[in-house]
């Protein structure tokens, strides 16, 4: 029978409501939101299933304990307390990682050495061995102390969500891949309206919105650690990815466009189209936005313009703002969401935006803004 596992999905913050809805959506239950972390139970196949379809989340981690901690032996007893030989076999790899913020355990390095000496002492007890191979399938283990209390988690997804497979290069300023989901959720953008995205340099928001359109699962094309977990179904997860498989209709994605004055940044984008299979699917092409005029009487412009912050050029940035707004104005049936830095923004756009949400691209706080 399978178990049900309290997990958490990591997400940037300001997020955390859009990855919930994507867990909700996933049918997954009892779904809670905190500082960028959505928390949801599932047994191991909808594990499998959130690594596979999540788009806005950075990872999938499973809680394996949450307990406060005030001395390396209370970590010990904690992460001893594990049933670890239930999770790994006896040739597991198991790299351990470690965080610590405002706790009065502040060296990462012994937090570390703490939790890998008790991990081994019970796995050496379980399975009667003198010492652990190790050669086996990597389990990645994570210990994070905030505050005093200790997070024990196991890595489910390995490499980052954001990592679909189709971005080899990301040019100057690259958009994360989840953001860029976020921003086609979060945008009046809808499947089967025009999408232009004047400033797309390396072509990350109109992938993701083709990847949307054609119902493809970010994940379908790279792999998990928890596909090589023992306690995992392999079974299942291959019928996962078979769902997945014949579920992505790329012919569903249109009239998706992009434009950008460089060339460089196109060349990338045409390169990033044509790995994530969407090849004669999106159109991208050199223009200045000042030179952009579509024919369609409504659709939705979607775009992360240079940050002044960003690439040291703030009066050129200011310019463009403005040339932004020219261009909604050139388009009165067409809506605009945008993501910036700049407070002043709207007064170089030349009007206040409908809605803002506060985000962040990186370390930047920025505002997603609809006009």
């Amino acid at each position: 029978m399978s178990a049900a596992y309290r997990c958490f999905a990591s997400c940037a913050f300001g997020l955390e409501a859009v990855t919930a809805r994507e867990l909700k959506d996933l049918m997954l239950s009892d779904i809670a939101a905190r500082d960028a972390r959505v928390y949801f139970l599932a047994d191991e196949t909808g594990i499998a299933r959130a690594n596979l379809w999540l788009r806005t989340a950075d990872r999938v981690l499973l809680v394996l304990a949450e307990q406060t901690v005030a001395s390396f032996e209370d970590l010990y007893q904690l992460v001893s307390s594990i049933p670890w030989e239930n999770l790994l076999p006896k040739d597991a790899a198991f790299p351990v990682t470690g965080k610590c913020v405002r706790s009065r355990l502040m060296s990462v390095r012994d937090c570390q050495a703490v939790s890998k000496k008790a991990i081994c002492n019970r796995l050496q007890g379980r399975y009667h061995l003198e010492r652990l191979p190790e050669t086996g399938a990597a389990y990645p283990i994570d210990v994070a102390i905030h505050k005093d209390l200790a997070r024990i988690t196991l890595d489910m997804s390995g490499e980052a969500l954001n990592r679909r497979g189709y971005r080899t290069w990301n040019g100057e300023a690259p958009l994360r891949e989840t953001l860029a989901a976020a921003l086609v959720d979060l945008s009046p953008w809808r499947v089967g309206m025009p999408l232009a995205d004047p400033c797309c340099g390396t072509g990350t928001l109109l992938i993701e919105a083709a990847m949307k359109a054609a119902r493809r699962a970010p994940g379908l094309t790279r792999s998990f650690a928890c596909e090589s977990f023992a306690f995992m179904p392999a079974g299942e997860m291959k019928a996962l990815r078979q769902q997945a498989q014949e579920a992505y209709a790329p012919q569903a994605a249109m009239d998706i466009l992009g434009s950008d004055i460089d060339p460089q940044a196109l060349t990338l984008c045409e390169k990033h189209v044509r790995q994530a299979g969407f090849e004669g699917r999106i159109t991208a092409r050199r223009l200045d936005l000042r030179e952009l005029q579509l024919q369609k009487p409504q659709g939705v412009f979607l775009t992360n313009p240079p940050y002044g912050e960003r690439l040291g050029d703030k009066a050129s940035c200011q310019a463009l703002y403005r040339d932004l707004g020219a261009l909604l104005r050139r388009h009165p049936g067409w809506r605009m969401g945008i993501i910036v830095s700049d407070p002043a923004f709207e007064r170089f756009f030349g009007r206040r935006a409908t809605q803002k949400r506060r985000l962040y691209n990186g370390r930047l706080e920025c505002e997603f803004m609809i006009f």
